[in-house]
């Protein structure tokens, strides 16, 4: 069996423009002006381009081509990560190399081909590119990517990005507690490593304008009360820790924080 996609140069995901260029480019080739001293060869090799092309550029035809050409070359694999890598400038295709490198566990592939494209490219953005589901499924895969880099606010921002857009349409259902718990460990935790506490309870507070549970929102209470308490704050702790109690008079942990904050029945503004 001919191999019609190697004939024309192409591979086989290629658009039909991509089969008309390359034709185009192929047929110029072999045109007998060019080739005078092999005439022959060349009507025979414009032949089979003739039909090369009369295949794969019709859709019906291509289809049922595809069919016997995956059971002949069943030892011909088509690399999907190299036909997206080669298409530089269609922002579909980098999309979709991202999320395939993410998938793949390429992290730093994926990683740095984001940022270039993200720097580079003030119109490229993820959800323009690919559908809804995928664009969710990215988005989770990017934040898990960045927090396991330690790059936490990146991470952060894309979490509460992927909360923000589940709440307008929702996908994840219930797998976004995995998302709401693994904003509470990287603000709550992973980040006191390496950011200044003034830093984290920014994060924190934010946390509290979403729309979670009373008792996920009493726990930020009682950490940003902590962060106040070994600051030496212990009026502001005072304060957190009355919302947190407020919100949850069962919260546990607060024994320890009471005393050393001298807890007291201050109002709350």
């Amino acid at each position: 069996m001919v191999n019609y996609y190697k004939m024309l140069g192409i591979d086989p995901g290629c658009t039909p423009n991509e089969i008309k260029r390359s034709f185009r480019k192929k047929a110029k080739e072999l045109h007998p002006d060019l080739k005078a001293s092999d005439t022959c060869g060349s009507e025979e090799e414009m032949r089979s381009l003739l039909a090369a092309y009369e295949i794969l550029s019709n859709p019906e035809k291509r289809s049922d081509y595809d069919r016997t050409f995956a059971l002949y070359f069943s030892k011909f694999k088509f690399n999907y990560r190299e036909f997206l890598k080669n298409r530089k400038y269609d922002f579909v295709s980098q999309a979709k190399l991202i999320f395939h490198d993410l998938l793949n566990s390429d992290y730093e592939e994926a990683l740095d081909l984001y940022e270039y494209l993200s720097r580079t490219n003030e119109s490229f953005k993820l959800e323009w590119y690919l559908d809804h589901e995928d664009y969710m499924d990215c988005l989770f895969l990017l934040a898990e990517a960045y927090e396991k880099k330690g790059e936490y606010i990146k991470s952060c921002g894309m979490y509460k990005k992927l909360y923000i857009f589940e709440m307008k349409r929702p996908y994840f259902h219930h797998f976004i507690e995995e998302v709401i718990e693994r904003l509470r460990n990287i603000t709550c935790f992973k980040m006191a490593s390496s950011l200044p506490p003034e830093t984290i309870i920014k994060y924190i507070k934010d946390l509290t304008d979403f729309n979670f549970s009373r008792k996920d929102n009493a726990f930020f209470c009682k950490k940003i009360a902590e962060i106040y308490c070994n600051q030496g704050q212990k009026e502001l702790a005072n304060r957190y820790l009355k919302r947190g109690l407020k919100l949850d008079q069962k919260l546990p942990g607060v024994k320890k924080l009471k005393e050393k904050i001298g807890y007291t029945e201050i109002p709350v503004y």
